[in-house]
């Protein structure tokens, strides 16, 4: 299994558990599983939500900022991967 790096946390919103991501290089797309890593931070999540400009949508290049439903804690600079599931 490999990871490449898809983008950087912008910020994050404890009240709904969101986090916004500028997606950098290659895309996300539900389904996905992205790890979440930074100073304090370290974990994965399947995306089963996504959304640009509170629309929901079914995937994202590289240039948009989206908001994704996480289920811990992410902190503003962490990296943002995704996992390649090696086949």
């Amino acid at each position: 299994m490999k990871e490449i790096e898809v983008g950087r946390v912008t910020d994050y919103f404890a009240h709904i558990d969101v986090v916004a991501i500028d997606v950098t290089a290659e895309g996300i797309k539900i389904g996905d599983t992205l790890h979440f890593r930074g100073h304090t931070t370290d974990f994965t999540h399947k995306i089963d939500s996504l959304q640009i400009e509170h629309d929901q949508v079914e995937e994202a290049g590289a240039g948009s900022s989206v908001g994704i439903k996480v289920k811990e804690r992410a902190r503003v600079h962490d990296v943002v991967l995704k996992v390649i599931e090696d086949q």
